[in-house]
């Protein structure tokens, strides 16, 4: 299969990048977050729901199987950049894996990559939450980072291998329902006529499936 390409290049991992759970301060008050991570030389281990050196604050929110690596593209970090007027760099929105040459947005959900030694299977995007705000020094950030229509793309971890920068990124299938993470992002922050496409997608978590099936009967199917 093609490897899909953003502005012409061929599909890569720029930096690999992980952190461990610290504590900060918010509002007096301490939280755990692992969101600082940082990008590492050589090649690093992914198997079961992370990558070795990598860790979660919270698993009830964050990382298991269908979150076990986040991809954050670079083309969409130096978009950020200019936006903010400053450097954001690999790692800085708490991606694992910064790409480079792939729209993640328009990732099919359960299409399958390899990269390195690993095989890893598209499964939802990110939504934001408060800890974003905290480790951008911006409480409005997560909406800003929701209104961009920059989500990333979470992935699960189907045949564990190692990984380093400069591995290529190829997509060796796509399911053919066509529901990409920025579909799913936009049909939760912006376009309900697009909650109903959720429910053609196995390979999307049941979560947000039963997410979708809740929208639909609460609006008696009349989607905006």
């Amino acid at each position: 299969m093609t490897d899909k390409r953003y502005g012409g290049g061929l599909a890569k991992v720029a930096s690999v990048n992980v952190g461990n759970v610290r504590t900060v301060t918010l509002d007096g008050h301490p939280v755990r977050t692992a969101i600082w991570k940082s990008p590492i030389e050589g090649s690093v281990r992914l198997r079961g729901v992370n990558l070795d050196g990598d860790d979660q604050a919270d698993r009830s929110v964050h990382g298991g199987p269908d979150k076990a690596v986040y991809a954050y593209a670079a083309e969409d970090l130096h978009w950020w950049s200019s936006a903010r007027g400053h450097n954001v760099g690999p790692g800085t929105l708490g991606e694992n894996l910064t790409t480079l040459g792939i729209d993640l947005a328009a990732a099919v959900i359960g299409e399958r990559w390899t990269v390195g030694s690993t095989v890893l299977e598209v499964s939802q995007p990110r939504i934001p939450c408060y800890k974003l705000g905290i480790r951008m020094g911006d409480r409005r950030f997560p909406a800003r980072f929701a209104a961009s229509g920059r989500p990333g793309t979470y992935l699960r971890i189907i045949a564990p291998g190692e990984v380093e920068a400069g591995d290529a990124i190829r997509v060796v299938s796509r399911p053919s329902h066509g529901l990409a993470v920025g579909h799913v992002e936009r049909a939760y922050h912006a376009d309900r006529s697009l909650v109903p496409r959720l429910l053609t997608a196995p390979e999307l978590p049941e979560a947000w499936a039963d997410w979708a099936r809740h929208v639909i009967d609460v609006t008696g199917g009349r989607m905006a």
